[in-house]
C-alpha cells in the first residue's frame, strides 16, 4: 500500500498511533533515572535508566534504525558514538557518510549484530528484533512515534541521558520549546480563518488534528480538513471531490520528495484550478523528512507554518 512506503520515506511517523515507551526502572544512589515527562539530573552517571533501557556503561556502538532517532543522536553530540544507520538516515551529512545502509523495515540480526553495538536503536520492533537482539546481550531502545512534542522532548532526553549527553540534551529541548513559541506567539492571532489540507503523498492520504503533525497546526489555530473525513482513522484518505468541495485556504505538500508534486502539479490537477488555495498561489512546499520526522527539526516545520500565514496574509 502507498500509505506504508509514504511512511518509509516519512521516517516511520505513520506508527504515530503506536504506545510512547515508558521509562522502566527506579532512581537510587547509584542508578540515575530519567522520566519521560521530567529532567532529573543534569549529567548522566552509570548505570542509567532511560526510556525502559538500562545501560550499565557509556554505549560507543551504536546502531540506529530510525531516521528521526539519528537526527537526534547527532544533534545532542553522541554523533561519534554512531557506527552505523539504516538506509533512510539521510540527515544529517555525518549519517550518510558511515556508509551503512541496514534495513529498518526487514532488519538482518546478523548485520546488526555484525558492528558489535552496545545499543540498537529503533521507532518499532517489526517482528522478532527486540527478542533477537536482546538474546544476543545487546540493548535495544524503541521511541515509537511521537504522538505530542512532549514525547519528542522525552525522547531527546533520554537518548541524552543514555549517551552520555544529557546535558546537551536538555540544552536542545529547551532551545526548541523556546523557537517554537516564539514563532507560534509572532503569528499572532488569525485575524480570519484559515484552513488547510496537508498531503501526505499524491493519492491524498492526510492527517488529522489528532495526529502530531495536526496538533502543531492546531497551536496556529488552522482548521484541518481532514478531521471530519473518517471517524476514527486519523490518517484518512481524501478523495479529490472532497478536497476540492472544502475548498481549503492553503495547501501543504509533505510529498515533494516521494513524489515529486509542486505548485505546479497541483495546480493542474482535475477541478482544482478553481481552489482558494490554487488561485491565491497558497500551495506550501515542506521538505518530506522535516514534515514527518519528531526530531529538532521539527522546529523548522513549525516556521514553515508560521510563513504560509503570513503567505496567506500577503495573498489577499
Amino acid at each position: 500500500m502507498k500509505l506504508l512506503t509514504r511512511a518509509g520515506y516519512a521516517g516511520l511517523f505513520i506508527c504515530a498511533a503506536m504506545v510512547f515507551v515508558a521509562c522502566g526502572g527506579s532512581q537510587s544512589s547509584s542508578e540515575t533515572t530519567i522520566s519521560e515527562t521530567e529532567t532529573t539530573i543534569a549529567a548522566t552517571t552509570y548505570p542509567v535508566t532511560a526510556g525502559g533501557v538500562t545501560l550499565q556503561a557509556q554505549p560507543m556502538k551504536i546502531v540506529s534504525l530510525s531516521p528521526t532517532h539519528t537526527e537526534m543522536l547527532y544533534a545532542i553530540g553522541a554523533g561519534n558514538q554512531v557506527v552505523a544507520v539504516d538506509e533512510y538516515s539521510n540527515y544529517p551529512a555525518e549519517a550518510v557518510a558511515l556508509g551503512t545502509k541496514l534495513s529498518g523495515f526487514e532488519p538482518n540480526v546478523e548485520a546488526i549484530a555484525g558492528f558489535k553495538p552496545d545499543l540498537v536503536i529503533i521507532s518499532y520492533d517489526p517482528g522478532s528484533l527486540v527478542d533477537q537482539l536482546t538474546a544476543l546481550n545487546i540493548p535495544v531502545y524503541i521511541g515509537s512515534g511521537a504522538t505530542t512534542l512532549e514525547d519528542s522532548y522525552a525522547q531527546i532526553e533520554q537518548l541524552g541521558a543514555l549517551t552520555g549527553h544529557l546535558d546537551v540534551a536538555v540544552q536542545l529541548t529547551a532551545q526548541m520549546k523556546d523557537e517554537i513559541a516564539a514563532t507560534v506567539a509572532d503569528a499572532g492571532t488569525l485575524s480570519e480563518p484559515i484552513s488547510y489540507y496537508y498531503e501526505l503523498d499524491n493519492t491524498y492520504y492526510s492527517v488529522t488534528s489528532n495526529t502530531f503533525i495536526g496538533q502543531i497546526f492546531s497551536m496556529f489555530g488552522l482548521t484541518n480538513i481532514a478531521d471530519t473525513a473518517e471517524a476514527g482513522n486519523d490518517y484518512p484518505q481524501l478523495s479529490s471531490e472532497v478536497i476540492v468541495s472544502s475548498d481549503p485556504t492553503t495547501i501543504f505538500l509533505a510529498d515533494t520528495k516521494c513524489c515529486a508534486q509542486t505548485p505546479e502539479t497541483v495546480s493542474v490537477r482535475d477541478g482544482w484550478q478553481k481552489m482558494s488555495a490554487v488561485m491565491n498561489k497558497n500551495i506550501v512546499q515542506l521538505d518530506d523528512d522535516i514534515a514527518s520526522r519528531w526530531g529538532p527539526r521539527v522546529v523548522d516545520l513549525v516556521k514553515s507554518i508560521r510563513e504560509a500565514i503570513a503567505l496567506v496574509a500577503a495573498n489577499k
